[in-house]
């Protein structure tokens, strides 16, 4: 299986930056894409950005140019940097991977626990 966990969620003040980090670990093969979603207080949860490994990415259109996402396949990392942020970023987010995990299986779909990221006016 492949465990993901979040960190770098908190408060911050509208205009400031934080870091999101999300670490794979487990028994698996590889990892393909990788992604953040959020989910805002109730509204749907939703693609925030997605990189592929080959370095491709993909973002929303309410992030870019701020947020910024980035892994580090030694590491089975995968980051977001979000600057400027805006009060409408609060929400939980939550770290998504492509694992394989079994050749038989074929890639599955793994998520973290989620992290909180408010954004204060």
């Amino acid at each position: 299986q492949v465990q993901l966990v979040e960190s770098g969620g908190g408060l911050v003040q509208a205009g400031g930056s934080l870091r999101l980090s999300c670490a794979a670990s487990g028994s698996f093969f590889s990892i393909a894409n990788m992604g953040w979603y959020r989910r805002p207080p109730g509204k749907q949860r939703e693609l925030v950005a997605l990189i592929t490994d080959g370095d491709s990415t993909n973002y929303a259109d309410s992030v870019k140019g701020r947020f910024t996402i980035s892994r580090d396949n030694a590491k089975n990392t995968v980051y977001l940097q979000m600057n400027n942020l805006k009060p409408d970023d609060t929400a939980v987010y939550y770290c998504n991977a492509k694992g394989l995990v079994a050749l038989s299986r074929g890639f599955g779909d793994y998520w973290g626990q989620g992290t909180q990221v408010t954004v204060s006016s």
